[in-house]
């Protein structure tokens, strides 16, 4: 069996950024913010009052989708769309005060199209508490086609008014048996951003065409006898902002792929980390002081955490094996995102747990790091 790991979570984005003065940002349910109030304009008209969410997830699990929602009060107004086609699609709703939410959506003549039911709710599953999720189900006006969606809060908080753009690598090869679809954000509308661009699509373009040479390659285009259902090769690439500003950005990539003849398929997490304010691509020990031990902190408290875990619950956690799989290693640490809350830890899967437990998180929250992270550092403000 070919098990291929390259790099790579799910999702695109194209989100306007609204630069106006911003205001104190009211409460909403489960004591949940969104990064700021401010006038705002949502797929053009008049400009309106509310605090501005960014939200990134899926349609039937499959079909990546973008919404941007403006809530004041109970009201809910704003656009969402499918990255591959790029267009928006108005949405118009309500939330009461236990969280239930409707949203009908719209063409462009007005005539309903759609709509959104489901529930405004504090983010599961994610590093930073105050984010919200929305979850439900998605059907046609009549109630027919109903499927899940799901959306989570990007954490994106841009003073300057610009735009992040979803790009979308698709490609099949019908003759080669493989698919790929990759997506990538790009930053437009303000020039201090274009160093991380190239970054950003640089890891993605990177990969998408290591694997393509490898499906390309004689031994990986035979198929041979494998049953038809395992004969096609598959790269899937998506992302998520675990921290997005003007000077600091830390974007998470997820890879799923699949290799021909394989039992199952395969994911692998990538992060990258930038200094916007001074254009720098930041390794991990870039947020510590020189000669710290801060990779065994790190490890020390993800090792307790992780035996935690285990005890309590079936976790298929391989306690013997954390030594090694989460020890102070600098490539067990390969995939390490910055938050508010503190460093956002991806093991992958096998690298300290069984494949059915999936990748496994590990939050080590800022105040078990203060003494050796960097004070003037990228981070430093999170310290003190």
């Amino acid at each position: 069996m070919r098990i291929k790991f390259t790099i790579g979570l799910i999702i695109a984005a194209a989100l306007v950024v609204s630069g106006a003065c911003r205001k104190q940002a009211s409460k909403q349910p489960n004591g949940n913010n969104s990064s700021g109030q401010s006038d705002v304009t949502v797929g053009g008209g008049a400009a309106q009052t509310g605090q501005k969410f960014f939200f990134r997830g899926t349609i039937n699990n499959t079909l990546s989708i973008e919404m941007i929602l403006v809530r004041d009060g109970d009201r809910l107004t704003g656009t969402y769309l499918y990255p591959r086609g790029g267009k928006d699609i108005a949405l118009n709703g309500t939330v009461d005060a236990s969280g239930s939410l409707e949203l009908t959506e719209s063409d462009e003549t007005g005539k309903q199209s759609g709509m959104f039911k489901g529930k405004w709710q504090a983010a599961t599953d994610s590093p930073d508490s105050s984010l919200i999720e929305i979850a439900g189900k998605w059907s046609k006006p009549d109630g027919s086609k109903s499927t899940d969606f799901n959306v989570t809060q990007q954490p994106l908080a841009f003073s300057a008014p610009v735009r992040v753009i979803p790009k979308v690598i698709k490609e099949n090869s019908k003759d080669k048996k493989y698919s790929v679809e990759a997506e990538y954000p790009q930053i437009e509308g303000d020039s201090r951003f274009e160093s991380f661009n190239r970054e950003a699509r640089a890891l993605v373009t990177k990969d998408v065409a290591a694997f393509k040479t490898s499906e390309t390659s004689d031994e990986g285009n035979d198929a041979g006898e494998l049953p038809a259902e395992t004969q096609n090769s598959s790269l899937d690439v998506g992302y998520e902002f675990r921290y997005a500003t003007d000077d600091l950005i830390s974007l998470e990539f997820g890879e799923g792929s699949y290799s021909r003849g394989a039992a199952h398929g395969n994911s692998l997490t990538a992060v990258l980390n930038y200094d916007v304010k001074n254009g720098k691509k930041l390794a991990l020990g870039d947020l510590f002081n020189p000669k710290s031990n801060y990779l065994k902190l790190i490890s020390d408290y993800c090792i307790r955490e992780l035996k935690e875990r285990a005890k309590k619950d079936d976790s298929m956690i391989f306690a013997d094996q954390l030594d090694t799989g989460a020890g102070p290693h600098a490539d067990n640490y390969r995939a390490v995102a910055i938050t508010k809350q503190g460093l956002w830890v991806t093991f992958d899967p096998y690298q300290v747990a069984a494949y059915a437990a999936g990748p496994q998180y590990v939050l080590v929250p800022y105040s078990a790091l203060k003494d050796v992270i960097k004070p003037d550092g990228p981070i430093g403000n999170f310290a003190k």
